[in-house]
């Protein structure tokens, strides 16, 4: 059994328990809501973003404990942009994790709604610490600043910007890079530096070193699903195949060709796992991890 293999059920389990304890009762006033943002957020999905958190925490020998509020944050940013994303004024997608897509299970205005709240809720928890956790009241301030760029207009919504006014053009290979790293990647890259920030004896070399892990898998998840809204099965993606054609958006695979993006992804791993040949075992996680993004079939 893998390192990834062992811990991933831990991860998720330990995510989703938290993510539970830090949503609102679906009866909490207002019902509809709140209802909504659960199901938004519960009971699906990779939690690629914190399993990030959890796994660069454990090659840094951090207690799990410490690392629950950075993990639920972050995906609650990835949840709310999902919600958006899918809306009739974005993509107009149905399907998310193989449920109706939040605007269709309740409506446009609800699902607006919903990201909104969970976009605030995300540095609500950021910001409250346990009693466990006092002694990384300085490092949430930084940890803030980390998610609120990689959320904003120089991260992930800079990076949906620059997807809707991609549409329909083609793009070189530098102005796609370009998009991914902000669209997808900032937030994938978030996920390690939170992780890190939790760790106050860390080295900047050691910190660039996992950055740079970060940039590369944050880019080649973002290939890997380019090449799956190609090569994927609907029932396996959760999610409708082939939506980037349809939309005509520029992709890894429209660019390169379907081989030459698969190379590319192939490549972008090996460069991530090379960032971290100073760590020992305790980073077989995120060593798996990398190879797992680039192997995956949903």
């Amino acid at each position: 059994m893998t390192s990834l293999e062992r811990n991933l059920p831990e991860y998720q389990a330990r995510v989703e328990a938290a993510l539970e304890r830090c949503l609102p009762p679906a009866q909490r006033h207002p019902a509809r809501l709140h209802e909504a943002m659960r199901y938004a957020v519960l009971g699906g999905g990779k939690r690629m973003r914190p399993l990030l958190v959890y796994a660069t925490g454990d090659a840094l020998r951090l207690p799990r404990q410490l690392l629950d509020a950075p993990a639920c944050a972050v995906e609650l940013i990835h949840c709310y942009s999902l919600v958006h994303d899918d809306l009739p004024a974005m993509d107009d997608d149905d399907l998310r994790r193989g449920r109706p897509t939040c605007h269709r299970a309740y409506d446009e205005v609800t699902a607006i709604l919903v990201g909104d709240a969970l976009q605030s809720l995300a540095f609500r928890v950021l910001s409250h610490c346990a009693d466990a956790e006092a002694e990384l009241a300085p490092q949430r301030l930084r940890m803030i600043d980390v998610l609120s760029l990689a959320a904003g207009s120089r991260g992930m919504a800079g990076g949906q910007s620059l997807d809707h006014e991609a549409v329909g053009r083609e793009l070189t290979m530098p102005e796609l890079e370009d998009m991914h790293i902000h669209k997808t990647g900032a937030l994938i890259r978030a996920s390690v530096k939170l992780a890190a920030l939790a760790d106050t004896t860390l080295s900047e070399a050691h910190t660039e070193r996992l950055d740079h892990y970060a940039k590369c898998v944050g880019l080649a998840f973002q290939v890997q699903d380019d090449i799956l809204d190609v090569t994927g099965e609907e029932a396996r993606l959760g999610k409708s195949q082939g939506a980037d054609i349809r939309l005509n958006k520029p992709t890894y695979p429209a660019l390169l060709g379907l081989r030459q993006a698969q190379d590319f992804a192939r490549r972008l791993c090996h460069d991530a796992l090379a960032n971290l040949q100073d760590f020992g075992p305790e980073a077989d996680c995120l060593r798996e991890v990398a190879e797992y993004i680039v192997a995956r079939d949903h």
